[in-house]
This record gives C-alpha cells, sequence and structure tokens, in this order.
C-alpha cells in the first residue's frame, strides 16, 4: 500500500478528529440521570445565578446565593464585567467533594460534602469555598465570550466557545485565577496553603528543572504537579507586578484572537512587554525564591511511589500504604528491611487509614446502584496477619475511621446529606452502631481519635477556623483544648495523654505536641528536615512522619530522643498563614468577603420544576468516529435528566446519508428513549450482488444502568431494549423486497475490572461481554451478536494480554438486513455475513515515555506497543445456493501514542500495520494494510 498516499489523503479528517475528540464533548464530571425521581427541587433565582438545591437545603442555597451576588458585584471588574446566568445545582447525595463549571450547557455543580484533609483545600465552609471558587469560572466564560470565540459561539453555540476559550486561555490560568479568588476574598484560600505548593518546593530541592511543556502536560514516570499551583504562581505574580486588570486585559484580547496563532502568549507579552518565556520564568522564580530554606534532597530519578499513614506495631515494625506508578496502592508492612505486602487496597476517595491489634480500618467507595450522584463510604477491616478483609457497614457515609486502644470500638465521621457532620461510634467486629454524639456547635470533624473513653478531634467551625476539641462520648460534652484559628490542623494521633497533629506554621506545615491535660504546646523539631510533615505516628521510643519529595511522600522516621519539643504560645499556632509576598492580596476591598452575614440578606425561595426547558439546545456538534461522520444539535436539561439530539450522518463504509432525532429521559428508574431517522442509499450483499435500498425507523425503548462498583471492583451491567418500527424502499428490480416491519433490538452489556495504576495501559484482569439479538416481529428475520474480551497481566506490570472472542449469525433467509456490529479481523473490508466467529489476541506494551513537545502543540507522554493475531471465520451462501466458507486472518502490530493536544486534553491515536494471511475477498488487493487509530477505551 501506498502509505504515503494515504496519509495525504486521510491527514486532514485525522486533524479535524483529534480536534473534536478534545474539545467538543461534555464535562466529564457530569452525571446523567443521577438523582431518584422522589427528590424535590427548590431555588434562589437571582440575575447572577439561579441556585438550585435539594428541598431542606435552603440555608446552604441561601449562602451560596448571598455569596455568589455580593462576589459578582464586588469582584468582577478584574476580569471584565459581561453577566450571564448560570445555573448552579447543588449536590448533596454524594460524598465527594467537587465542583465544577462547563459550556456546552452553561452550568454548573457543586458536590457538597467537604474532605477531610484541610491542608489541601482549607478549611473554609466547603459550599463558600466552590460559591467563591466556581462563580470565578463563570465570570471568566461571561467575558471570554469576545471576537473570534464569540464568532464560534454563534457557529456551534455553547460548544463552539468551550472550543474557542480552550484554545486561546489555557487552563492553568482557568483555575489560578479562581485559587487567587478564593484567596482574594477569604482569610485563608490556597494560595496561602503551603501544602499547595509541596510539589513545586519537592522539585527546586531536588534540582529537578523540567521544561514547561512537560510542567504542562505531566508525565507517567516522574512527579509533576498539577496546573493549579502552577496557574495560580502565574496569576499572582501578574496581579502582582502589572495590576488587578492586567490578566482582564491579557485574556480578553485572547480570547478575542487578536493574534491568530499563540493568542494568549502574544497578548502577555503586549500587555508585560515581556516575552511569555521571561514571565513565566520570572513567575516561577519569584515563588521559589520564598522556599530557598528546604534542604536539598537527594531523590531518585523517577518516582517510586507514595508512602503514607504510617502506623507502628512495635519500634521495628510498620505499616503504611503504598502508591506506586505501576501496582494499585496497597498496604504493606516493613519489619526491618523486610517489606511484605498485606493486601490491595479497595477503592477509596482519599489514602487515610488506622490500625491498632493487627487490624487496619479505612473507608471505601462504593457506588449506588442505580443513581449516579448517590454514593457511600463503607468501612473496611483488615486482617494483617492474612490479608482478609471484610465489610463491617454497608451503605454508610463514613470518613476517617479510628480504632480505640483495645480494637473493639470505631469512632468514625458521619456526614449527613444536609451538610451536617456527626461522630459515630460502631462495634468494631460487626459495624453496628453504638453511639450517635450530639453536635451542638455544629462543628465539623477530621481524624477523630479515641482517647479512653473520650474522642480527641480537629475540627473546622462555621467560619472556616480549625481547632481540637475533646468529646465525652457518653453525653456528647465538648471541651477546646486548642483555641480556633484559619490556620489548618489535621492528622491528629493520641498516644497516653499527647496528642500529635500537623498544623499550618508559617511557610510550611509542622508537627505539634499538645498535652491533654495542661493543654501545653510544643513544636516538635528535628534536624531530619523534610518538605511538610503529615501523618505522625507514635510508638514506645520512635516518631514517624510524612514529607513530600520529587519522587513520591516518604516517611521519615526517628527516635524520640532527637526530637526537640519547643514550647509554644498555646493560645494559637506560631508562623500564621503566609502570604508569600502577594501583597495584592491586602489591596483588594473584597478581602473578607465570605465573612458577611446572611441575614441582612432576602430572597424569594420558590419551587424549581424539573421540566423546566427540557430541550435546552445548546451546541451545534461535529463528530467523527469513523467510518461514521456526524453533525448534531444537542440539547441538554438543567438537572441533567433529558438529552435531546437532531443529526445529519454520512457512513462511509456503505454510503449511505442518514437523518434523524434521539431523545432520552432518565429521571426514572429505567431510561426511556425515543427517535426516528431516514437512511438514503443503504447497501448490502444478496446473492453476490450489491443491492440498495432506503429505509425509515422510529423507535421507543427503555434502558437499566446498574452499577455494582463496589470493594476492589468497578462493575457495570446495562440491560434494554428497543421497538424499531422501519419501512424499506429498494431500487433496481429488487421492489420486491418493499416491506414496512417492526422488530427488537434487545442487548446486554456487562463489565468488570479492578483498579489501573497510572502506568497501566489496560486493567490487569477484568472482563466485558456483550450480547445484542434484533428479532423481527412482523417478519421472519433475526440477528445476534455474542461478544467478550478478556484482560489479563502481561510478563510484566505495565504488560497487558488482551483476548477477545465473538459470534454473530443471522437468519439464513431474513427478509430485511440488520446493522453490522461484529468485530472483524483487523485489516480486512467488512460485510454483513450469513455467520461469523472470531478469536484474537492483543498484547500490549510501553515501548518509551519521552515526556517531550513541539511548539506548545502536541505533547508525546507514551509510546506503546501491540501485537495481535486475528482469527475470523465465516459462511455464507452464493446466489446458486451453494455455501460459501473463508477464513479472514491477520497478524501485525501498532504504535500507539499517547499526547496532550494544546496542552491540556488526552489523545491517544496509533499506526497499525496488518499483514492478511487470507485474500480480502470484499475488498481492495494485496495483503498489507497500513492504518492509522483512534482507539476508544471499552470501560
Amino acid at each position: 500500500m501506498n502509505y504515503k498516499g494515504y496519509l495525504t489523503k486521510n491527514l486532514p479528517a485525522i486533524v479535524l478528529s483529534l480536534f473534536l475528540l478534545a474539545f467538543f464533548k461534555n464535562a466529564d464530571a457530569q452525571t446523567f440521570g443521577g438523582n431518584p425521581p422522589s427528590l424535590q427541587w427548590k431555588q434562589f433565582n437571582t440575575p447572577a445565578a439561579r441556585v438550585i438545591f435539594p428541598a431542606g437545603m435552603d440555608s446552604t442555597g441561601l449562602r451560596v446565593t448571598v455569596l455568589i451576588n455580593r462576589i459578582n458585584n464586588v469582584v468582577k471588574p478584574s476580569i471584565g464585567s459581561k453577566q450571564k446566568q448560570i445555573n448552579i445545582v447543588l449536590q448533596n447525595q454524594t460524598t465527594e467533594s467537587n465542583g465544577y463549571v462547563g459550556l456546552a450547557p452553561f452550568r454548573s455543580e457543586f458536590y457538597l460534602t467537604p474532605q477531610q484533609n484541610s491542608f489541601e483545600l482549607g478549611s473554609i465552609s466547603w459550599s463558600e469555598m466552590l460559591a467563591v471558587h466556581e462563580f470565578r469560572h463563570v465570570q471568566q466564560y461571561n467575558n471570554f465570550n469576545v471576537g473570534l470565540s464569540h464568532v464560534l459561539k454563534l457557529l456551534f453555540g455553547e460548544g463552539g466557545q468551550a472550543f474557542g476559550n480552550a484554545l486561546s486561555v489555557p487552563n492553568w490560568f482557568f483555575e489560578g485565577d479562581a485559587v487567587y479568588n478564593e484567596t482574594l476574598v477569604s482569610a485563608q484560600g490556597r494560595g496561602r496553603l503551603p501544602y499547595f505548593y509541596n510539589g513545586f518546593r519537592g522539585l527546586w530541592a531536588a534540582g529537578k528543572v523540567y521544561n514547561w511543556m512537560k510542567l504542562r502536560n505531566g508525565s507517567y514516570v516522574d512527579y509533576v504537579p498539577n496546573h493549579y499551583p502552577l496557574g495560580y504562581m502565574m496569576v499572582a505574580y501578574g496581579r502582582e507586578k502589572y495590576g488587578d486588570t492586567f490578566w482582564r486585559d491579557v485574556t480578553h484580547d485572547a480570547a478575542a484572537y487578536n493574534r491568530l496563532f499563540y493568542p494568549f502568549q502574544n497578548s502577555v507579552k503586549k500587555h508585560a512587554g515581556i516575552k511569555f518565556s521571561t514571565f513565566r520564568t520570572e513567575a516561577l522564580n519569584y515563588f521559589k525564591q520564598q522556599f530557598n530554606d528546604a534542604a536539598p534532597q537527594k531523590t531518585a530519578k523517577h518516582f517510586i511511589a507514595d508512602e503514607e499513614f504510617p502506623a507502628f506495631v512495635n519500634d521495628s515494625t510498620i505499616i503504611y500504604l503504598k502508591s506506586p506508578y505501576n501496582n494499585i496502592a496497597a498496604f504493606f508492612i516493613l519489619s526491618g528491611d523486610k517489606e511484605r505486602k498485606i493486601t490491595t487496597r479497595a477503592i477509596s476517595q482519599d489514602r487515610y487509614f488506622d490500625y491498632a491489634n493487627g487490624k487496619i480500618v479505612y473507608a471505601a467507595y462504593r457506588r449506588d446502584l442505580r443513581w449516579g450522584y448517590r454514593n457511600y463510604h463503607e468501612l473496611r477491616v483488615v486482617d494483617v496477619s492474612s490479608g482478609h478483609e471484610r465489610t463491617i457497614t454497608s451503605k454508610t457515609k463514613y470518613f476517617s475511621p479510628s480504632f480505640s486502644a483495645d480494637g473493639k470500638r470505631i469512632v468514625a465521621v458521619q456526614v449527613n446529606p444536609d451538610g451536617k457532620a456527626a461522630l459515630h461510634i460502631l462495634d468494631a467486629q460487626t459495624g453496628k452502631l453504638i453511639s450517635d454524639l450530639p453536635n451542638n456547635a455544629r462543628l465539623f470533624y477530621t481524624y477523630p481519635k479515641f482517647h479512653g473513653s473520650d474522642v480527641i478531634s480537629a475540627v473546622r467551625n462555621a467560619k472556616g477556623e480549625m481547632g481540637i476539641v475533646k468529646i465525652n462520648t457518653v453525653d456528647g460534652v465538648q471541651q477546646s483544648l486548642l483555641p480556633f484559628s484559619y490556620q489548618p490542623i489535621g492528622y491528629i494521633n493520641v498516644r497516653h495523654d499527647t496528642v500529635y497533629f500537623t498544623g499550618t506554621s508559617g511557610n510550611n506545615d509542622a508537627l505539634f505536641a499538645l498535652a491533654i491535660n495542661d493543654k501545653k504546646l510544643f513544636k516538635l523539631r528535628s534536624d531530619l528536615k523534610t518538605i511538610g510533615s503529615y501523618q505522625p505516628a507514635v510508638s514506645t521510643n520512635k516518631l514517624a512522619w510524612v514529607g513530600f519529595t520529587a519522587s513520591g511522600y516518604r516517611i521519615t522516621q526517628a527516635d524520640k530522643r532527637d526530637i526537640q519539643w519547643e514550647p509554644v504560645n498555646a493560645e494559637n499556632l506560631p508562623g500564621g498563614l503566609p502570604d508569600y509576598r502577594v501583597s495584592s492580596l491586602d489591596k483588594n476591598t473584597a478581602s473578607g468577603l465570605i465573612g458577611v452575614d446572611d441575614t441582612v440578606y432576602s430572597y424569594p425561595v420558590t419551587k424549581y420544576k424539573k421540566g423546566y426547558n427540557l430541550f435546552n439546545f445548546h451546541s451545534l456538534i461535529p463528530e467523527i468516529s469513523d467510518p461514521d461522520y456526524r453533525i448534531s444539535i444537542a440539547g441538554q436539561n438543567i438537572l441533567n435528566t433529558f438529552e435531546s439530539n437532531i443529526y445529519f450522518n454520512y457512513n462511509r463504509n456503505e454510503g449511505y446519508k442518514q437523518a434523524g432525532f434521539d431523545l432520552i429521559y432518565g429521571a426514572l428508574f429505567p431510561y426511556l428513549s425515543a427517535g426516528a431517522d431516514y437512511i438514503y442509499e443503504r447497501r448490502r450483499i444478496y446473492r453476490g450482488s450489491d443491492i440498495y435500498w432506503n429505509e425509515f425507523n422510529l423507535h421507543g425503548g427503555l434502558q437499566l444502568p446498574f452499577n455494582f462498583t463496589r470493594g476492589k471492583k468497578i462493575t457495570g451491567l446495562n440491560v434494554g431494549t428497543d421497538v424499531y418500527y422501519a419501512q424499506t424502499n429498494y431500487q433496481d428490480g429488487f421492489e420486491a423486497f418493499n416491506r414496512h416491519f417492526t422488530y427488537l433490538n434487545s442487548y446486554l452489556s456487562f463489565s468488570t475490572r479492578i483498579q489501573q495504576a497510572r502506568q497501566h495501559i489496560n486493567p490487569r484482569w477484568g472482563q466485558s461481554f456483550t450480547f445484542i439479538y434484533k428479532n423481527g416481529l412482523s417478519l421472519s428475520a433475526h440477528q445476534y451478536l455474542a461478544s467478550g474480551t478478556f484482560y489479563l497481566p502481561g510478563l510484566w506490570p505495565n504488560h497487558s494480554l488482551v483476548i477477545n472472542a465473538a459470534h454473530q449469525e443471522h437468519g439464513l433467509d431474513n427478509q430485511v438486513s440488520f446493522s453490522n456490529n461484529f468485530p472483524f479481523s483487523k485489516g480486512y473490508s467488512v460485510e454483513n455475513l450469513y455467520r461469523m466467529d472470531k478469536l484474537g489476541a492483543n498484547y500490549h506494551f510501553p515501548i518509551a515515555y519521552p515526556d517531550a513537545g513541539v511548539a506548545n502543540t502536541i505533547y508525546l507522554m507514551r509510546v506503546r506497543g501491540n501485537a495481535f493475531y486475528e482469527y475470523t471465520r465465516a459462511s455464507d451462501f452464493y446466489n446458486t445456493g451453494n455455501k460459501f466458507k473463508a477464513n479472514f486472518r491477520s497478524v501485525g502490530g501498532a504504535v500507539f501514542f499517547d499526547t496532550k493536544v494544546f496542552n491540556e486534553t488526552s489523545i491517544s491515536f496509533g499506526l497499525r500495520y496488518s499483514r492478511l494471511l487470507d485474500p480480502d475477498l470484499f475488498g481492495g488487493t494485496g495483503r498489507d494494510r497500513f492504518e492509522i487509530v483512534l482507539p476508544v477505551s471499552i470501560f
């Protein structure tokens, strides 16, 4: 085959495919039909935002509404004054801590459960932090609808603006500007938290100097901080040096494409007067100079593993969680220099665990069977000696469980859907609830620990300040041990009458010890300096903690006698919160905005109708999924329970044209779907000859999507059936075949797999099964397909063996032809034959990790190979009635490239060579095939 000619001919389609895959897609965070119909919704409707929330969450909805409207009036001049109302949905059924703003459609969701780690995101009220951070994204999108981005919106709707903004304004600015905003309007914010900078501090201390594209895109072999701290340092430096309106001017020009190529970089050069490369170097150096006190680190060449939450069995034996890039996170025990794996950790949203008396307890993630926004944290107990693991609670929402000293009880934080937190005391053997401690002060608990019969916990109050309290487990009375402040506190560990914990102290998160009886406070110092000191563990003679390095979180152990106990003022932690020389944070009148009183505001609360704006067409979306080339008008309502599409499609294989619409409603237990389409010039083989027809289809059906994800497996089942009415119109002498008919299209798909480590190409264990049965109701016709894919370990941890098998068969005298979903052997032209059987094997393996890019356009993270052999046996009948049988075998290999496009979006594509071992009876001549492949994950 003329490979160069193939590339020349198909390159435009290939490039367009990459663009479409990169930008014309819905936000990953969205969950279709994720709430049960029993959930009722209310709203506060203001010009800045419609805040939609479940009934009973009125106070949270009001707080978010008040903050957003004040921020909209006070802060918007720094990004622009354009305003378009955003719909914000508050989700309270999930255990996840997240939020997003998306275009296509323009909406936002807040996932309201706070996380336990106060060092990472801060201790400010989670709903308030989401309002401040996410509404900044709203202001960004409203003011980036300019110039060419606006033209794209006129042509393609909100998806067009998303495309234009993503190409012109980098994601580090979106997030860095939002982090700056949360730091500006509160007494805290991530810009003041040392934890936020640990990644870059680790690189600087290790002397690792990565190029800009690597910092932007990450790596499979090296630790690279994400774009949040990178963006904040860039944004903060820009405002510090060039003023509060600098980024408004830069981003306006960039989103408008005042310079068509590299619009953002050229805009920085225009408004700063220096090259963008110079600007970014100066910005990073500005912050690097503030951390020059960190001791130089000797680290490995590449990332090794995170080692976290050390727990002493005795002075010489320690248990910890280990998370490398080439294996799933697992619990390990180290005795002397001998390390033994205990068991793989189940799917979890954090890495916390506790140990006592030969047992480990932690909270594992579980999905609801049907409702995607509803999930759970269930407690699991591991026997260290045997590795045996069992679940002791069901459908709970527990965080940070901890054993009592005798191992008979567990205390855990229960986070309720209304946002309130409680401490639950449980039986460690059965998981049965013993007591639910009252929380009249409405504190949010983190990392509770037993102290005798009492419980000690780091807590957050309504202002977002943190302290340490002791709770009597009999009457729930709370006693303050450490006064409240905005400095984060966490990772509590209690031994005898001393509380060991981590607290923010100036530029570092440091270890402290608090005497319970007399409340004396000490800062713990050691010659073994680390970047941050987290998760303290104490034995008879030793102290261990976790610090950050460029090769992962590492456990440091020290003899107690080598630890210096420095007395400090027990009224507050020393050092305060740093601003890292960003004085612009103190120059704005918005500072402290979060502390505003809600009671002076009055917004009417009304019912939000679930049927409001159901169709909500938002984008014109072109799609390429070869052989189908499609353009559609997409609609989605705000509650994400109804999707609508009007489309036109061209199929390259058969050459037919198709126009139609599809609707799907997901607010009930089954999905309900309906649609219609008209297909022009379909083609099939009949008795050895091509025949053509036009077809009209009308369909309706229901689908049951089940999610059984729990423990260590990710499992899903999808069952459904559709009723189709079809009318065919044959041409060129085959008019006798014209008919109208109905048929059922029934399907079942099931997949299960274990978790994947960062470097895994495929899951090391997994199965996927599909069964599709099409059966005529008004005439004689049927076709069924059964296929399965099996994922197995390869020779090395990052290798993968994939076995696939399939069988498809249709009726001998079918009066109609059904669409063909059979996975034919690679390289061959495909026809829908009477009977087809397929068996194939694919071996996947990494080749290289280049970590290299070109012109800030495409970045190559990994090159991987795939060797395959596939065998298809097919049979049919000639027009004479004689039986036709043939083999279709192919062998070959492929090279795939895992890339980042425009420093933001992951795209994988490959070059595949197939050697046909049998003639291609339905296609071209020759035995060699070269293809360019855009793979799609089976899961």
